[in-house]
Order: C-alpha cells, then structure tokens, then sequence
C-alpha cells in the first residue's frame, strides 16, 4: 500500500490530530481509513492529500472537477 502523506507539511494522518480525532470520532479503525473515505483532497493514484492548515496555506485550492493533491 502506498504512503499517504500530507504534501504541505510531509505528514502522514496518524502523526495529524485532526485525523487522530476524527477518525476516533466517526469509527474508523485509523486516520488513514478516515483519509480515504472523508478527504476531499485525497488523490487515490499516489497518497497525497492536504491537510486543513495546509490547505489553508495553499489558498484553498478549488476545481470545478473537486481538487485532489498532485
């Protein structure tokens, strides 16, 4: 399986709090299965994603297909 990584701040969900909680919070067995079922900007081909403060930093990137990480 492949690495999932924020490409903002080189994290992974299990070391991201938002994750950690909200996976505890919606009964996934790990912020890595919350990831891939509740991110919006999870990229299934290669396990990148942005995490909120990254996203954020970004400026929020949007695409009228849903915006996914490169």
């Amino acid at each position: 399986m492949m690495a999932m990584i924020c490409i903002g701040c080189n994290k992974p969900p299990s070391q991201l709090q938002e994750y950690i909680d909200a996976a505890e919070r919606d009964g996934y067995d790990s912020p890595e299965d919350y990831v891939r079922a509740e991110e919006g900007t999870y990229n299934r081909e290669n396990g990148h994603f942005l995490c909120t403060e990254c996203y954020i930093n970004a400026g929020m990137p949007t695409s009228s297909q849903g915006w996914v990480a490169p």
